[in-house]
């Protein structure tokens, strides 16, 4: 695709930094570049190569800034278009100075993410190597970031192109019966049909699978810290931060609010949320920050539940556990530095079928941490790291996507297995193969690509 118009941005966070960096993308991009830079020594301005000398004024002949400036012929850019790129001192005053003058000679500014989109629109990416860049950007881990860089390398798009073929062969077969007969010895039989759809149904709900590990290394997972008063929510808090966030006091209904903070736990970014202990509350105030804990554990991807090993169960340890009963749950005995008085065979009686054995840890010297942390990451991820599969899904319109092609094929399926015209066939596996190409780019609505790459920052 061929844009008219040339865009420019600050593609560098704000702030104050040793380099700052102005791109530049689109048919005037050499232009200005011959216009507003002035090389040493003065020489040939050849592409893929990067020069040292200043931005000047042309009007004036001022120097702007000494830069470094690359020039990028299309289609070998990241656009896929004739590339600018000056690396400016990085103050933003210098940044904003260089990027009015790019403006004044032939661009405008670029809006949020449309780099990314020219280089989608070019071919250079397809869309779900597009939204790997911003996950790249975005990711809080390294399991995050390494799953990003390899749908970025063509690891999703790899076996979504291999079921849009497969798709397409079997509509190819469907269509030849359509408008041949028999006699002519064209077309598949509806059995051998039948096998091939159902082949592509069990590969397309294989990656709708991993959907959930994707978006847990994509978006991570909520964790609300819950229990009664004093039993040491706050400290392992501060202790799984490594840092004194939440305050510590034996005095009880400390904690009247939420805090809330993000840790990397096995490669996994979990929101951890100290919350008010929940006991019957002694006035308005407390009243509403017990309040506000139920409603927050009611939207939590997981529960810590911390009990106080060195005493007996109480009523509201034991109301916590049968509200939380369809949470998935890990329940943690803290104080094992004191002698243990909790009733752990008592404790397993309150708790449903398939919830993780209780991890013993001392929040205040830090025993058992690892075993706590190691648990908690069994209970939210459906498959280790080392069993993750080599393609995985994190945003929820390809799950979506996936969960149509499935529906149009189990419909197409069925179809043939009920006596349905092939011509009728032929439209619900035209809808699978439409809603395919909607995880690529090939057939996504503009709409939808507009909300997509508006999620980017700008100059990216």
């Amino acid at each position: 695709m061929t844009f008219r118009d040339t865009i420019a941005a600050i593609a560098t966070p704000p702030g104050i930094g040793g380099v700052g960096l102005i791109r530049v993308s689109g048919p005037a991009a050499e232009g200005i570049a011959r216009r507003l830079f002035s090389p040493t020594p003065p020489g040939n301005f050849l592409s893929h190569h990067l020069y040292h000398g200043n931005i000047i004024d042309p009007t004036t002949g001022a120097i702007l800034d000494e830069v470094l400036v690359a020039f990028l012929k299309e289609p070998r850019s990241y656009t896929g278009e004739d590339t600018l790129e000056i690396n400016c001192h990085g103050g933003p005053l210098v940044l904003r100075t260089v990027l009015e003058e790019v403006l004044r000679a032939g661009a405008r500014p670029a809006g949020r993410g449309e780099f990314t989109k020219r280089a989608f629109l070019n071919d250079r990416l397809d869309l779900t190597q597009a939204e790997a860049v911003l996950d790249i950007i975005a990711a809080k881990t390294r399991l995050g970031l390494a799953a990003a860089i390899d749908c970025l390398s063509g690891k999703l798009s790899e076996p979504i192109a291999a079921i849009r073929s497969e798709i397409i062969d079997l509509l190819a077969g469907i269509e030849a019966a359509i408008d041949f007969s028999e006699e002519d010895g064209v077309g598949e039989t509806p059995e051998s049909s039948h096998s091939q759809i159902q082949h592509i149904i069990d590969r397309i709900a294989s990656l709708t699978a991993t959907y959930r590990q994707g978006r847990i290394y994509r978006e991570g997972i909520g964790v609300v810290i819950a229990g009664r008063p004093n039993v040491g929510k706050s400290s392992l808090l501060n202790r799984l931060l490594g840092e004194k966030r939440a305050i510590v006091t034996p005095v009880p209904g400390t904690t009247r609010d939420f805090i809330e903070e993000t840790v990397d736990i096995g490669g996994i970014p979990v929101r951890l949320t100290d919350t008010a202990g929940l006991r019957p509350p002694e006035n308005a105030i407390e009243r509403e920050g017990v309040d506000l804990v139920w409603e927050r554990l009611k939207t939590a991807d997981a529960v810590l539940v911390l009990l106080d090993g060195s005493a007996d169960l109480t009523a509201d340890d034991r109301e916590l556990l049968v509200k939380m009963i369809s949470k998935p749950m890990l329940p943690v005995l803290n104080k094992s530095d004191l002698p243990p008085r909790l009733d752990e065979e008592s404790l397993r009686g309150l708790l449903p079928e398939g919830t993780p054995p209780a991890i013993r840890i001392s929040a205040k010297y830090g025993d058992g941490l690892d075993r706590l942390t190691a648990a908690l990451r069994d209970l939210v991820l459906a498959t280790p790291a080392e069993g993750a599969s080599e393609a995985m899904i994190g945003h929820l319109h390809q799950k979506t996507a996936l969960e149509k092609a499935a529906a149009g094929l189990v419909r197409a399926r069925d179809g043939l297995q009920g006596g349905l015209p092939p011509e009728l066939v032929a439209l619900e596996v035209r809808e699978a193969l439409d809603a395919i190409g909607e995880i690529t780019g090939r057939t996504t609505p503009e709409d939808v690509l507009d909300r997509i790459f508006a999620n980017f920052c700008i100059g990216k």
